[in-house]
């Protein structure tokens, strides 16, 4: 693996208890955005506020600004609008607090079919999401989530120790709390598509927190004579280059999706940059630490696995 830093020799332990009081802010929001998402008071998009999607298939290639100014010069304001296959096709999205009597599908219908009359159009889908099904959504995206940071404790748990997978779920639990949090801040529309980048940094998030810990075990059974402290600060630095270039390959190309992915996937990938950030920050800073809060039977299992005789 490239060592960008060579060999390290950080204090990373030593300021665990500054980046317990930052993460604990980004928790705090974090719960903040999960109270206001549970009462409808965030910015929900319509997969869980209810609205109208339709897609229209054009003759000619239309440009998102100019469709964006025909939508908000009749009334359709907040629209979001994708292009995808060919440059004739678009996605139109609103959420249910733009609607007004009549059918929103049909009232976009009609303003194109006035404002480009000469651009003969095909309507290729259009659905409509009420606010029981946004309901639904929002129930089966956090039972989701439960299931997924369940699976982690008892993975790591089985894999390491209890307090092993605790400290994983609680630094995973971090990392989405703060993605939460700063979209809940900036008032970024949450959708299905960042509930999913939520679940994919969980992922990530662990597995890079599970190649500290392996660490961290194999340091624990070739180093008993030292502190525990000095054991986790040592594991860290000797993995610091491995979990940098990782996460660095990976905004290597969130960065682009992020800048130049379009309207919809902007987000997405902002949510994942945001992600593979927290939960790098979280498996040296979070998840390490939380180790020392909670002694552990690390010297039991070693002493099973490791008799005295063979550890001379």
């Amino acid at each position: 693996m490239l060592e960008i830093l060579g060999k390290t020799n950080f204090d990373f332990m030593g300021k665990r208890y500054l980046a317990f009081a930052f993460s604990g802010i980004m928790v705090l929001l974090g719960i903040v955005a999960i109270v206001q998402i549970s009462r409808g008071a965030a910015n929900l998009g319509i997969d869980f506020s209810g609205g109208t999607a339709v897609q229209l298939k054009f003759d000619q290639a239309i440009r998102i600004d100019e469709a964006r100014k025909v939508l908000e010069a009749n009334g359709l304001d907040n629209a979001e609008l994708q292009e995808f296959g060919q440059d004739n096709k678009l996605l139109i999205r609103l959420k249910a607090s733009t609607t007004i009597e009549e059918k929103i599908a049909d009232r976009v219908v009609a303003v194109f079919a006035k404002e480009f009359p000469s651009n003969h159009f095909v309507v290729d889908s259009s659905t409509e999401i009420g606010p029981t099904i946004g309901r639904k959504l929002q129930e089966d995206a956090l039972i989701a989530v439960v299931i997924s940071f369940a699976g982690i404790i008892l993975y790591v748990a089985a894999r390491f120790e209890l307090r092993f997978g605790i400290a994983a779920a609680l630094a995973t639990f971090h990392d989405v709390l703060a993605v939460l949090g700063a979209f809940y801040i900036l008032d970024k529309e949450i959708t299905l598509l960042v509930v999913t980048a939520l679940l994919t940094l969980a992922g990530y998030s662990m597995t890079d927190t599970v190649v500290v810990f392996d660490r961290i075990r194999e340091n624990l059974r070739m180093r008993r004579r030292e502190s525990e402290e000095t054991i986790i600060n040592n594991a860290v630095n000797q993995v610091l280059s491995r979990t940098i270039v990782t996460s660095l390959t990976v905004v290597l190309v969130l960065i682009p999706l992020a800048l130049a992915g379009g309207e919809v996937l902007h987000d997405f990938s902002l949510a994942l940059l945001w992600g593979v950030i927290f939960g790098t920050y979280s498996s040296v800073f979070v998840a390490s630490p939380l180790l020392l809060l909670w002694p552990g039977a690390s010297g039991k299992m070693l002493k099973r696995s490791y008799p005295e005789s063979r550890a001379r």
